[in-house]
């Protein structure tokens, strides 16, 4: 797969990371978005979902259909479960990322968006890492207005996920998210720093 460049971007629930990727899709980067793949495998992949069963229960699929709610709550008040769901889904998930890259066209580089990420080359083949922030008051209004949460389900989503701080010790560039800072300038800049090396 290499010499491809794969950058991964990586920030929490309601940093705006689709929107920072929108950006680089309008340079011509292509993004693989790791959220929506295992939305995808974990709907579609029946080996995965006879595990996710056995792990789970039975209830996590109803009539064939991947309950998020009930796994969602099950994984959240266990982080061994949570480590186990994500061991049975991570891979599968790299191996799609892999398929995707080989159909590409040749480019400058290329995006691996997820909300969850090691450091570069800790276990993945990403070169390197960019994290979008934005204060917490404001991803909790962002994440109201787009899901329809309750301001204490979000909190707990947040608390679960690694902080800002924890994201920006992996990464290699940040973008600031915060409503008042110019998206398109940081992107530009990383974009060119990205192509240089």
């Amino acid at each position: 797969m290499h010499p491809r460049k794969l950058i991964g971007i990586t920030g929490g629930i309601g940093s705006g990371k689709t929107i920072v990727c929108k950006i680089f899709e309008t340079l011509g980067i292509p993004v693989f978005n790791a959220d929506q793949a295992s939305k995808k495998i974990v709907a579609t992949d029946p080996s995965l979902k006879n595990e996710i069963i056995a792990l789970l229960g039975e209830k996590a699929y109803e009539n064939g259909v991947y309950n998020n709610k009930y796994v969602a709550q099950k994984v959240f008040s266990s982080p061994e479960l949570l480590l186990k769901l994500n061991q049975l889904i991570h891979p599968k998930v790299r191996v799609a990322a892999q398929n995707w890259l080989e159909k590409q066209d040749k480019k400058p580089y290329y995006l691996y968006e997820a909300a969850l990420m090691e450091a570069a080359g800790q276990g993945n083949n990403i070169d390197k890492i960019i994290v979008v922030t934005a204060p917490i008051a404001l991803r909790i209004a962002r994440i109201k207005e787009r899901d329809g949460r309750t301001e204490v389900e979000i909190e707990a989503i947040i608390n679960k996920q690694k902080t800002d701080a924890e994201r920006k010790k992996i990464s290699d560039f940040e973008v600031v998210n915060d409503s008042e800072s110019a998206l398109i300038p940081q992107v530009l800049k990383i974009h060119k720093a990205i192509i240089a090396t």
